[in-house]
């Protein structure tokens, strides 16, 4: 029977959620999607070719776009994103948060350099910038027609601006849902909301402000290329001899990434398994049990994530991500030794 956490989570889960928080922003980076999607192939008024026409005005306008990340439980967190196209065709972004110390995040092409605090700035090979919104939406939305259907549900008015809302349903009901709302003059995000089954709230992103112009903000005349840093380069992983499988994966999801990690203060070895669909990641933590410990099976929430960590066999499994309970708890449930 799993038990809901009232005040406290375990020093290992919490542990586990550290790593969870950052690794994201690592293996996000590395990846370079390309888009070969034309709005040609689908209906001009389809939900299809409205995501086309996101993608194409992400990459090609110059604009700069305030919003707002609403999350439960934790102050709202704005931001300011920042994009161009130089003279020579190459884009350019910057994405600021802009409470408490900040963080910042400036893409020239293909590098993208990260100004954190109380971390030294570092670079790395990337044709995206990790943030708020799931990038794949962005780059390639033809992926996410595996896993979700795509509704047009009608116009409404967001920021001030005409808008068109189109629904995402996962297409299994394995995951929560989306509301997106798009500007019909650009095709930019205008506002979305992740929904749970019951049609609850979870999760907000809110455009506040959005000005396209015809030249690049002056901001990215400022930067000096050279001055950037360098770029961090990571050997490629030795390919891992895993003792286990996962035998339920939610329709359109594939594993992205597996590997060992060691918990930071615990110094406990962990193997680690990153489960994506381009919309949503799920970690997934397997760690092998103590005989002579019992572990507290717990589910509960992080901000708008799931946390669900429970004893399965000869493992403790903690499981992380934007899903429902119920879908976590069939991940872990499934996973079984290699025969």
């Amino acid at each position: 029977m799993l038990k809901t956490p009232r005040n406290k989570i375990s020093s290992r889960v919490v542990l586990t959620l550290l790593i969870y928080i950052f690794l994201p922003l690592q293996v996000s980076a590395q990846e370079e999607p390309t888009n070969n999607t034309s709005s040609n192939s689908y209906p001009s008024d389809s939900a299809q070719a409205w995501l086309v026409k996101m993608s194409d005005a992400v990459k090609s306008l110059n604009y700069s776009i305030s919003f707002i990340l609403l999350k439960p439980g934790v102050d709202s967190q704005p931001y300011l994103w920042r994009h161009g196209v130089n003279e020579d065709g190459i884009e350019m972004e910057q994405l600021n948060l802009l409470n408490g110390p900040g963080r910042e995040v400036v893409r020239i092409g293909n590098k993208v350099s990260y100004f954190e605090p109380n971390v030294p700035p570092y670079s790395l090979q990337s044709s995206i910038i990790n943030g708020p919104f799931p990038s794949e939406i962005f780059q390639r939305p033809e992926k996410l027609m595996q896993s979700y259907e795509f509704i047009m549900v009608g116009r409404s008015r967001i920021s001030g601006r005409s808008a068109q809302q189109i629904r995402i349903i996962s297409k299994d009901k394995s995951r929560f849902g989306f509301n997106v709302w798009l500007d019909q003059e650009t095709g930019l995000l205008l506002k979305m909301n992740m929904f749970g089954h019951e049609a609850q709230l979870l999760e907000q992103i809110q455009i506040t402000g959005l000005q396209v112009t015809k030249e690049p903000d002056p901001f990215f005349a400022k930067i000096e290329p050279e001055m950037l840093p360098d770029v961090v380069s990571f050997s490629p992983s030795a390919p891992l001899n895993s003792l286990w499988t996962i035998g339920y994966i939610p329709t359109g999801m594939t594993i992205v990434k597996r590997d060992f990690r060691r918990l930071s203060g615990s110094g406990e070895v962990v193997e680690y398994i990153m489960l994506s669909d381009g919309l949503v990641d799920v970690s997934v933590y397997l760690q092998k049990r103590d005989g002579n410990t019992s572990q507290e099976n717990l589910v509960g929430t992080v901000q708008s994530d799931t946390l669900l960590t429970i004893e399965h066999g000869e493992l403790n499994i903690t499981i992380i991500g934007k899903l429902p309970a119920a879908t976590a708890n069939a991940i872990a449930k499934s996973v079984r030794r290699n025969n």
